[in-house]
């Protein structure tokens, strides 16, 4: 069983920050890339940024220097820093972690919400 608990969500006004956290839990793979996506309404889930369990992270192009992500050393812990907020940034934020062993696992989070409004 693996568990993702995310927090950190809420509201806040254009040009504000906001840090999302995620822990996961469980039998997981040492190797792994914990990442977070976003749900706007209407919208298909993107990704927004990933960090592998060695600290190699990627972004989207459209929060490339907004956004930060990072994770301690050895822990299935992953944080978001979103700095520069924009309202087309407000949608529901899932956390994931994934690892290849055999097959491809897959886990998700429930999600956080982050809205963005004046």
């Amino acid at each position: 069983q693996v568990q993702l608990v995310e927090s950190g969500g809420g509201s806040v006004q254009p040009g504000g920050s906001l840090t999302l956290s995620c822990a996961a839990s469980g039998n997981i793979f040492s190797t792994n890339t914990m990442g977070w996506y976003r749900e706007a309404p209407g919208k298909q889930r993107e990704w927004v940024a990933s960090v592998t369990s060695i600290g190699s992270a990627n972004y989207a192009d459209f929060v490339k220097g907004r956004f930060t992500i990072s994770r301690d050393s050895g822990e299935n812990t992953a944080v978001l820093e979103m700095s520069n907020l924009r309202p087309e940034d407000t949608a529901l934020y899932y956390c994931n972690i994934e690892w290849h062993s055999f097959r491809e696992h897959v886990h998700w989070g429930q999600g956080t919400q982050v809205t963005v409004s004046s």
